[in-house]
């Protein structure tokens, strides 16, 4: 058996190597391969005597080039056309050696396992029916182009149902129950088994504190605690981080009294040393002082501590999981990162950048994805007094709570997934 898997951009990337580390444990795992067709795919590197099968480089666009026709272009000239060539070809010739292929993303991994003449099956990470609908019906204020979507039937356009639908896919694992039930109406063989993006991100469980008398008192004298996400691709989280901390900068003035935290998750991909020069530009001090306690301790040794006054900011460029775990809510500049956090049942606030993908139209997207969970707001400096109104509103906050974790699903579906690919592609192909 053997198994080539395909991905085009780092979330994607991530979600894929969920799945194919699953897979190496198994009692007979396949003989794998990747590709990621966007960027570098340092992702793939946690895995052990996997291969690329073809080159890869990294362009201009970041892989955005949906977003403005520009970044297209610079692709082009970038050698956009001859290294999407190689690939196919080499794609192809896994498939005339008896490989099945798993396509991780969106169309465009789905479209290059069509063409293989391979058996494929199709983790789809890009799309889903959120963006169109929830439960109580469709969203108001569509596009042209999502009145297009929901004219067809699903959020899945009738040439990807198409691709989905063919002989060839044997399983297709949309990322969340509203868009399984949908495909599941145009006879495509959708698996509901969750969203491998929440794998390894379990909730710490703080304990409750409804019934104690003293609740709202402790509550507000222990630390505020936020994540902050300003995306992974240079150059444009720099400037992300830029309008992110004109938002702790209100949020340290109105919530003082809170002792606030601030942890910082940084791509391994981008340089430190950028988001420190800018912290200090808001008078943000390194090192930490030994009368300011921290909470919670950060285990990554290579993390850098700031102080301002009585906050603390703490720059991890190792520590994801524990930047978002436990802390109250985020200022998220991110695609697949604010997402994971809100499926952690936890409020997440956001304002548009110039992109390339942080857009006002991504924004605007990600906030019908992801619903009540994410605030989209106009200017960071806003954050502050949204965040004051929601503190004192805890019907919301169990709204967004329940709200994250029905969107984005329970840990657990690499493993579910695994089970089913054995089942319906791997037995299919071996």
């Amino acid at each position: 058996m053997k198994l080539l898997c395909l991905s085009n951009g780092h979330g994607e990337d991530a979600i894929a190597v969920r799945i194919l580390r699953e897979l190496q444990q198994q009692p007979n795992p396949p003989e794998l391969a990747v590709l990621p067709l966007v960027g570098e795919g340092r992702a793939y590197a946690e895995l052990e005597g996997v291969p690329m099968i073809a080159p890869v480089k990294k362009m201009p666009s970041g892989g955005f080039i949906y977003m403005d026709s520009r970044q297209l272009w610079r692709d082009v000239q970038g050698g956009l056309l001859d290294l999407t060539w190689n690939q196919l070809q080499a794609v192809r010739a896994w498939a005339q050696q008896g490989g099945s292929i798993l396509a991780v993303g969106d169309i465009v991994p789905l479209l290059f396992a069509w063409w293989s003449g391979a058996n494929y099956a199709f983790v789809g990470t890009a799309k889903s029916e959120y963006y169109l609908r929830d439960e109580a019906g469709l969203l108001p204020n569509r596009s042209w182009f999502e009145d297009l979507e929901s004219w067809s039937g699903s959020v899945y356009l009738p040439w990807e149902r198409w691709l989905m639908r063919h002989r060839r896919c044997k399983a297709v694992f949309p990322r969340d129950p509203l868009t399984t039930e949908t495909l599941q109406k145009f006879s495509i063989p959708a698996f509901d088994l969750g969203n491998p993006m929440m794998d390894e991100l379990e909730p710490a469980h703080p304990p409750a504190l409804f019934y104690d008398p003293d609740a709202e008192l402790k509550e507000t004298r222990r630390p505020l605690i936020v994540t902050l996400l300003p995306g992974s691709r240079a150059p444009e989280a720099y400037d992300n981080w830029q309008k992110i901390l004109q938002a702790v900068a209100q949020l340290c003035q109105t919530f003082a009294e809170r002792t606030p935290v601030f942890l910082a998750a940084i791509s391994p991909g981008l340089s430190l040393d950028i988001f420190c020069e800018k912290l200090e530009g808001y008078y943000w001090q390194a090192g930490k002082p030994d009368n300011l306690p921290v909470f919670p301790p950060i285990s990554d040794p290579a993390a850098v501590t700031f102080t301002q006054g009585n906050a603390t900011l703490i720059l991890s460029q190792n520590a994801f999981i524990e930047c978002l775990q436990p802390s109250d809510l985020a200022i998220a500049m991110a695609g697949t990162a604010t997402e994971q956090y809100v499926g952690l049942g936890k409020p997440a606030f956001a304002f548009p950048g110039v992109g390339p993908q942080f857009t006002p139209a991504f924004a605007e997207a990600q906030s019908r994805l992801l619903g009540p969970s994410l605030i989209l707001l106009d200017r960071p400096t806003e954050v502050a007094i949204v965040l004051r109104q929601l503190l004192r509103d805890p019907d919301r906050l169990q709204l967004i709570a329940d709200n994250g974790l029905r969107r984005m699903g329970e840990p657990g579906a690499a493993s579910r997934i695994v089970a089913c690919l054995s089942e319906k592609l791997l037995t299919a192909s071996g």
